[in-house]
């Protein structure tokens, strides 16, 4: 009888300890405890008692043809993830914490990494009225894991099964427990409705008005041209903690242009109200109408915290030509920050020397003791810089003359076979050193000429070919390019992106990030070795390993960032006192009516 009591009361013991194990809880955070406790009222940069109203026209650019943002086929219209929920939300002052948005609650074990089970709210409707169940995200997870872009295939590429538990219950199962990321990320998963796309072709491109669970729904579109969103009054969420004092506009518009050039007179004209400017010149020279001299046009440069990413012109390595490294460093001499920066960016940029500048992820100075630990068992496979300091770009004294940097290059491209014969870069067999940049944006060639003037002095034809955005993005999605532009973004908690963005399963895969073409084993572990990462101080160490060896091989001539946002808008916003860490915060900004309507009413004077 006492052995019998005994051990019930053992198997009651475990019982409780796998009960205590599970945690049932308001949000998670990837690395400690989210900032905000179970029961908070809003987040701290927001103005919970914000008003609502006012339209907002913002600006768009190139045109667009579909209504999908999820598929790898045509050009999705800005502003469309304003109309979908997703089951957390991430908040804007923290590196990366995620509180429940459908999900009312979150169950996991902390210490079992496998599964993690996401509790929907009843309360949570399509704007169809149409409840959003627990069958919606399982459809959700695997029509877009099937049928969409190849990046969701590698970020969601660790999750082994998703499962409706009930109506109200979702359990999603991982591959092993040594991805802690993917209990985050698998929040992030925007919510379709199973019911809407039943009858539908989910993967081809119209402008049929989707249906979605979020804070706005579709009100009006003119194709290529302008769409508008208007501001659900029956949006189920809108008294959330996560939601309080945020979209806030009644109506928002985004309005097309082809050119940059072109979208700034209509700014200075008042056919959109917000501007994020991205040109260092038009910064300081073209704000000077007569809307910003009387006060009704704001400049604003509000400091970020988010790492830039990288930006610069990348290489193919898929073409022959850009297989040798030496080539890849060589033509980076040619590319004169210094003289651009003090020329036609008034000094405004940073030099960007990290895949993760302007962030504690980026690579400095000898690897310390956790990288040297992940770096040492590649010692063979790698060049000996990744145990130093990391390349930096080469530098010049700003004049314009590089000839010190362009004889590097001659040597870096001698080295590797390549000779100037009558004024032109050839190999031994007699091909010509000569290449296309692919471009989008028109404003970008004044960067791109000096550039290309430079390699001519050693003797390489870079040929420049601008084009317009669908055309641009057909041929990106296909690798159909010698040399780019681009930006590689990054955040504060790299994790399962990473392998779209270097990894070899992503190389030749259409659509994926990995524009280079990076085929490199080394890459790919330290992607997994930071997927992985147990605590943030493995996370900042990994990822700093990861950044030396992509420095190391000469992917892209690094070009530069700027860590603030500079924003022009006409003055009838207002914004909390308490701007966020990680963002610029426009979806807690609001309108003053009065003011507003003055402003429209001077806009409108003007155009008679």
């Amino acid at each position: 009888m006492l052995l019998r009591s005994l051990s019930a009361l053992a198997l009651l013991s475990v019982s409780c300890l796998a009960l205590a194990a599970t945690q049932s809880t308001h949000a998670i955070a990837l690395h400690g405890l989210p900032r905000y406790p179970a029961g908070f009222q809003a987040f701290a940069y927001v103005n919970p008692a914000a008003p609502k109203g006012g339209e907002v026209r913002l600006e768009a650019m190139g045109t667009f043809n579909s209504l999908n943002p999820f598929i790898n086929k045509g050009v999705a219209a800005d502003g469309i993830f304003n109309i979908y929920d997703t089951l957390t939300l991430k908040s804007d002052d923290e590196p990366f914490s995620e509180y429940g948005l459908l999900a009312e609650k979150i169950e996991r074990d902390p210490a079992d990494k496998s599964w993690i089970t996401f509790h929907l709210n009843p309360k949570a409707r399509f704007s169809d009225g149409k409840p959003v169940t627990a069958a919606d995200v399982v459809f959700s997870f695997d029509i877009i894991r099937k049928d969409g872009d190849p990046q969701y295939r590698a970020y969601y590429g660790d999750v082994a099964k998703v499962e409706a538990l009930d109506s109200q219950r979702v359990k999603f199962t991982f591959r092993n427990g040594n991805n802690p990321e993917l209990q985050m990320i698998v929040g992030q998963l925007q919510i379709l409705p199973k019911h809407y796309w039943a009858k539908r072709n989910f993967n081809s491109t119209n402008l049929d008005i989707p249906v979605g669970s979020g804070p706005y729904v579709i009100d009006r579109v003119d194709s290529g041209r302008s769409i508008s969103y208007r501001r659900n009054p029956d949006y189920w969420g809108a008294a959330l903690p996560v939601n309080r004092g945020r979209h806030n506009f009644d109506r928002m518009t985004y309005v097309y242009y082809r050119d940059r050039t072109v979208s700034l007179e209509g700014f200075k004209a008042g056919q959109f109200d917000y501007r994020l400017e991205n040109k260092a010149k038009t910064w300081a020279v073209d704000y000077d109408f007569p809307a910003v001299k009387s006060g009704l046009v704001k400049k604003v440069q509000l400091p970020n915290e988010n790492p830039s990413g990288m930006q610069g012109f990348v290489f193919n390595l898929r073409r022959p030509l850009f297989q040798d490294v030496r080539v890849r460093k060589a033509l980076g001499y040619a590319y004169d920050f210094e003289w651009a920066n003090r020329t036609m960016f008034y000094g405004a940029y940073t030099r960007t020397n990290s895949y993760f500048a302007n962030s504690e992820l980026a690579a400095r100075g000898a690897p310390g003791k956790d990288e040297l630990v992940l770096l040492e068992p590649f010692r063979k496979q790698l060049p000996a810089s990744v145990f130093s300091t990391p390349p930096q770009p080469p530098k010049t004294d700003g004049s314009g003359n590089i000839r010190p940097n362009l004889m590097k290059a001659q040597q870096l491209l001698a080295a590797s076979g390549w000779q100037i014969r009558n004024g032109k870069l050839t190999d031994k067999g007699g091909r010509v050193f000569a290449f296309e940049l692919l471009n989008v944006q028109p404003e970008m060639e004044r960067v791109i000429m000096p550039f290309r003037a430079n390699l001519a002095k050693l003797g390489i034809d870079m040929k420049i070919r601008t084009v317009d955005v669908p055309q641009y993005i057909e041929r990106e999605r296909g690798f159909d390019f010698d040399m780019i532009i681009d930006r590689m973004p990054q955040s504060l908690s790299p994790g399962n992106e990473q392998r779209g963005y270097w990894t070899s399963a992503f190389a030749d895969q259409p659509g994926s990030r990995n524009l280079m073409g990076i085929k490199n084993p080394v890459v790919d572990a330290l992607v997994e070795q930071i997927i992985t990462a147990p605590s943030r101080e493995q996370l900042v160490s990994r990822t700093r390993a990861l950044d030396r060896v992509l420095l190391a091989g000469f992917y892209v001539i690094p070009q530069y960032h700027l860590s603030s946002d500079r924003i022009a808008y006409w003055d009838f916003f207002e914004r909390p006192r308490l701007k966020p860490k990680y963002g610029t915060g426009f979806d807690t900004w609001w309108i003053n009516p009065q003011r507003q309507a003055q402003i429209r009413a001077l806009q409108n004077k003007g155009k008679q």
